[in-house]
C-alpha cells in the first residue's frame, strides 16, 4: 500500500514547492543590477542578515532616504493634479532617465510649483479682497442713502481705514488718498462697513448687541456671488453689513469684534461721485487681477501636465529603487568591503531562472567577478509556498486564512476547492436563489479585464477575488435545490408526475390524513408533493438532519485520511500506528456505525428509533433491541464496536509517549557530556551551518500533549459531529424563510385585485429576497461552511504553524509603499 502511494505522481497544489536555501556573494559593482533582476524575477525572498541594525545604521540608509524624498515629493505632485482635475497620462515615448537625474528634474518642479502656488495665493487673496469691497460699496449704498440727510458732510465717511489682512495693492486707490481721518467727534453718528461669512452673522450680531448694549443699528444683506477661500478652495456665502453707532469706544469695542469674528471692514464713503470713482477703479484692479490669475492657472496647468505625463513611471521607478536599496540593506558586506553576501530561500525549480538571472546581471555591468551562487544547510523550517491560478487563490487564501501550511504538509485547499461550495449549498439549497448568485459571478467573470484594473472597494475587491468561489457555491446551489426541489421556496413536478395522489376527488384530507402512494418515487429528489402536507416538516427534518450525521462523518474520515499520508510523507511510523490507526477506530465505531445505522434504515424502510439505539448501546449493550433491531447480529457487533472505541483511548494516549523515551534514551545513551562552546569550536563552524540543535527531552511535556490530544479528539468526534448538524439547521431556517416570504408576503399581496397593492407586495418580496435570502443568509452559511472547513476538518491533520513564501518582487509593490 505505501510503495502504490509513493508511485503516484505529485499533486501540484497537494505538497507545497520544495524550497532550497541558498546563499549569494555579489559583487559590489554588480549588486545593485543584481538585485533588480531578481525583483523582475519575483522568485527569491532575502533573509535579513543586519536584523539587529536599526534602519539608520545600515549601509544604504542614504539611498533609501532620498527615494523617501522623491516619493514625497511624486505624491505632492499627485495631489496637485487631482486638485487641479488634471489626469495623469502615462507617456509612452519617454526615454530612460537615471535615478540622479530625474531628483535633479523632481527638485526643479517642486521649487517652480510651490513658488507658483504661493504667487496664485497671494493674488487670490488680493482678488477676494477687492471682490469683497466692491460688493460691500454695491449693497452698503443702499443703507447710506436711506440715512443720508442726518449727517453732517464732514461726519459721513469712516474716520480710519480699516482692513484685516493688511495692504493688498503696491499703489494706494483714490480712496485711500482723498478719506483721511477727520477730528474725531464722539456725540456724532458714525459707521462700519464690512463682510462676513453667513455661517457666523447670528452670533454676530448678538456679541454686538451685548457688547454696545443696545446702542447700534445693524443691517445686512446677502452678497450676491459667493468667494473662493483660498485654502481650501471652498466657495463661501458671505454677509454684507453696516453697523451704525456713536462714540470712540463702541468703535474700539466693534472693531475687536470683528477681528475676533474674522470679519473684513472696508471703508465706504457716503459722497457718491467717490463711491462711483472707487468702484471703477476696484473694477478696473479686479480684471487685471483676473487676467493675472487665469496666466497663472495656465501656467500651473501646464507644469502638472508635464509632470503628469511622466508621473506613473517615476513613481514606479522611485518605488523599485527604494525596494533595491531596502533589499540591499539586507545583506551583509564581507571582510574586503568589496562583496555583498545575502541569504535566503527560493523554490527548487526556480534555481536556473535564479542563476540566468545573476549571471546577465554580471554580464551587464561589465563586472570581472561572476556572482556566486550555492545551495546551505538551514535551521529553521522553509518557508511555504503554493503555485497557485486565479481560480485556486482564492481557496488557498480561505485556508491560509486560518494558518499558513507547515512546509510540505497536506494542503486542505485542494479538497476545500469542492466540499467547501458544496457544504454551502447543503444550507443554501434553493435553485432559484442559486441562478441568482450565478448570473452575479457572471457578470464578475465576465468584466475581470476591466475590474482587475480598476480600484474597487474592500468589499467589491474581496467580491471580486471570489468570484470563483461565487460561481461554484451557486451551481451547486441549484443542484441541491434541485434534489430539495424549491425554487424560491415553490416545488415544481420537473423530473415527472408526483408518486402521490390524493384520496377522493376533492382532495380535502391532502393536508389532514395524507397522500396515497399509487407510483414508483420521485426520480430525483424531493416529491413536490410533500410540500404542505402534513407530514412535510417532519419528512424534511428527519431528511436533512441524517444527511448532514452523513456529511459530517464522511468529512472527518477524509481528515483522519490525510493526517495517514502526513505521516507517511514525512516518515513518522509512530503517528500512523498510534494515532491515526486508534482515531479511525474510535470515529468510526461511534458515528460510522451510527451512518451504516442510518442507511440501512434508509434502504429497509424500519421504524428502528436511532436515538434508543445509540443511547443504549452506551447504558445496556447487552439488552435486546425488539423493534429497534435493523439486521441480524446487530447486538453482538454493538458490543464489539463499543469494546473497540473504549480500547482506541488509552491507545492513543499512553503508547506514543513512551516509545519516544525509549527513542531518546538508546540513541544518546551514554552521552552525558555537554556540548562544547569556546571561540575555537565556533570559529571552525561556518556561519549559520546546519549544526544541529538538540533540545532536551521532557517526557511529562510530551505525555501531557499527548493526553490534551487524545482527550480533545475524543470529545471534539461527539461535539464535531453534532456541529455538522448546522447544516440541517441553516437549510431549514433558509427554506421556512423562503416559504414566509412566499407566502405571506407575495401571496397574500397578489390576492388582491389591487395593481397598487401588488406592486407593493413584489417590491418587499424583491427586497427581502435579494438583502435578507441572497445577501444575509448567502453570509451566514459562508460562514458556517468555513467553520466547518477550519475547526471540524482542518484539525484532523492540518498543523497551520508554517510562513508565506514572500519573495523580492517588484510585482507586489503597491502604490502605498514609501
Amino acid at each position: 500500500m505505501v510503495g502504490f502511494i509513493e508511485n503516484l505522481p505529485p499533486m501540484d497544489l497537494m505538497r507545497s514547492e520544495k524550497m532550497t536555501f541558498v546563499q549569494l556573494i555579489i559583487p559590489a559593482e554588480s549588486a545593485h543590477r543584481a538585485i533588480t533582476y531578481l525583483g523582475e524575477l519575483g522568485l527569491f525572498q532575502f533573509r535579513d542578515l543586519n536584523a539587529e541594525k536599526s534602519s539608520f545604521q545600515r549601509t544604504f540608509v542614504n539611498q533609501v532616504k532620498r527615494c523617501a524624498e522623491m516619493s514625497r515629493k511624486l505624491r505632492f505632485f499627485k495631489d496637485q493634479i487631482n486638485k487641479a482635475g488634471l489626469m495623469s497620462s502615462y507617456s509612452v515615448m519617454e526615454s530612460d532617465i537615471y535615478l540622479e537625474d530625474l531628483e535633479i528634474h523632481l527638485a526643479e518642479h517642486e521649487h517652480e510649483l510651490i513658488e507658483t502656488n504661493s504667487n496664485s495665493e497671494k493674488l487670490r487673496q488680493s482678488y477676494n479682497e477687492l471682490l469683497e469691497f466692491k460688493i460691500v460699496l454695491q449693497k452698503a449704498c443702499g443703507f447710506l442713502v436711506s440715512s443720508h440727510g442726518g449727517f453732517a458732510p464732514e461726519e459721513r465717511e469712516l474716520q480710519e481705514n480699516v482692513f484685516s489682512n493688511g495692504d493688498y495693492v503696491e499703489t494706494p486707490f483714490l480712496f485711500e488718498q482723498e478719506t483721511r481721518p477727520a477730528p474725531s467727534n464722539q456725540s456724532g453718528l458714525r459707521f462700519i462697513s464690512g463682510i462676513i461669512s453667513k455661517s457666523k452673522v447670528l452670533r454676530f450680531e448678538r456679541m454686538l448687541f451685548r457688547a454696545t448694549r443696545g446702542n447700534m443699528l445693524f443691517n445686512q444683506a446677502p452678497a450676491d456671488e459667493q468667494i473662493m477661500d483660498p485654502i481650501s478652495t471652498e466657495m463661501v456665502e458671505k454677509i454684507v453689513f453696516v453697523v451704525f453707532f456713536s462714540g470712540e469706544q463702541a468703535r474700539t469695542k466693534i472693531l475687536k469684534i470683528c477681528d475676533a469674528f474674522g470679519a473684513n471692514c472696508y471703508p465706504v464713503p457716503e459722497d457718491i461721485s467717490k463711491q462711483r470713482q472707487i468702484t471703477s477703479e476696484v473694477s478696473s484692479r479686479l480684471a487685471d487681477l483676473e487676467a493675472t490669475l487665469d496666466a497663472g492657472v495656465r501656467h500651473r496647468n501646464k507644469a502638472l501636465a508635464f509632470v503628469g505625463g511622466h508621473l506613473t513611471k517615476w513613481m514606479d521607478m522611485v518605488r523599485r529603487e527604494k525596494a533595491v536599496y531596502d533589499t540591499l540593506n539586507m545583506l551583509n558586506f564581507d571582510v574586503t568591503k568589496k562583496c555583498l553576501v545575502g541569504e535566503g530561500w527560493c523554490p527548487l525549480f526556480a534555481k536556473t531562472q535564479i542563476q540566468e538571472a545573476l549571471q546577465r546581471a554580471t554580464f551587464d555591468s561589465s563586472s570581472q567577478v561572476g556572482i556566486i551562487f550555492h545551495s546551505m544547510d538551514a535551521l529553521e523550517s522553509p518557508p511555504t509556498y503554493f503555485r497557485t491560478n486565479s481560480f485556486t487563490s482564492p481557496y488557498q487564501e480561505i485556508v491560509d486564512a486560518y494558518g499558513v501550511a507547515r512546509y510540505q504538509e497536506a494542503n486542505p485547499a485542494v479538497y476545500t476547492t469542492i466540499i467547501f461550495p458544496f457544504l454551502f449549498a447543503v444550507m443554501f439549497g434553493d435553485w432559484g436563489h442559486g441562478i441568482c448568485l450565478l448570473l452575479g459571478a457572471l457578470v464578475l467573470i465576465a468584466r475581470q479585464s476591466k475590474l482587475s484594473t480598476q480600484r474597487l472597494g474592500s468589499f467589491m475587491e474581496m467580491l471580486f477575488g471570489g468570484r470563483y468561489v461565487l460561481l461554484l457555491m451557486s451551481l451547486f446551489s441549484i443542484y441541491c435545490g434541485l434534489i430539495y426541489n424549491e425554487f424560491f421556496s415553490v416545488p415544481y413536478h420537473i423530473f415527472g408526475a408526483s408518486a402521490y395522489k390524493c384520496r377522493d376527488g376533492s382532495c380535502r384530507d391532502a393536508h389532514t390524513i395524507g397522500l396515497v402512494k399509487y407510483r414508483e418515487p420521485y426520480p430525483f429528489g424531493v416529491d413536490p408533493s410533500w410540500r404542505g402536507s402534513r407530514s412535510e416538516l417532519a419528512f424534511l427534518n428527519s431528511l436533512k438532519m441524517k444527511m448532514s450525521i452523513l456529511f459530517g462523518v464522511v468529512h472527518m474520515n477524509l481528515g483522519i485520511i490525510l493526517s495517514y499520508f502526513n505521516a507517511c510523507f514525512f516518515g513518522n511510523t509512530l503517528d500512523i500506528r498510534y494515532q491515526f490507526v486508534p482515531q479511525m477506530i474510535f470515529l468510526n465505531c461511534l458515528f460510522g456505525y451510527l451512518s451504516l445505522l442510518i442507511i440501512i434504515k434508509w434502504c429497509t424502510g424500519s421504524q428502528a428509533d436511532l436515538y434508543h439505539v445509540m443511547i443504549y448501546m452506551f447504558l445496556s449493550p447487552f439488552d435486546n433491541l425488539g423493534e429497534n433491531q435493523l439486521f441480524w447480529g446487530q447486538r453482538p457487533l454493538q458490543v464489539v464496536l463499543l469494546l473497540l472505541a473504549l480500547i482506541a483511548v488509552p491507545w492513543m494516549l499512553f503508547p506514543k509517549p513512551f516509545i519516544l523515551k525509549k527513542l531518546h534514551n538508546e540513541r544518546f545513551q551514554g552521552r552525558t557530556y555537554g556540548v562544547l562552546n569556546t571561540s575555537e569550536v565556533d570559529l571552525e563552524l561556518e556561519p549559520d551551518s546546519s549544526r544541529q540543535h538538540h533540545e532536551e527531552f521532557n517526557f511529562s511535556e510530551i505525555f501531557v500533549h499527548q493526553m490534551i490530544h487524545s482527550i480533545e479528539f475524543v470529545l471534539g468526534s461527539v461535539s464535531n459531529t453534532a456541529s455538522y448538524l448546522r447544516l440541517w439547521a441553516l437549510s431549514l431556517a433558509h427554506s421556512e424563510l423562503s416559504t414566509v416570504f412566499y407566502e405571506k408576503v407575495l401571496l397574500l399581496a397578489w390576492g388582491y385585485d389591487n395593481l397598487v397593492i401588488r406592486l407593493i407586495g413584489l417590491a418587499v418580496f424583491a427586497f427581502a429576497t435579494a438583502f435578507i435570502l441572497l445577501m444575509m443568509e448567502t453570509l451566514s452559511a459562508f460562514l458556517h461552511a468555513l467553520r466547518l472547513h477550519w475547526v471540524e476538518f482542518q484539525n484532523k491533520f492540518y498543523s497551520g504553524d508554517g510562513y508565506k513564501f514572500k519573495p523580492f518582487s517588484f510585482a507586489s509593490l503597491t502604490e502605498d509603499e514609501n
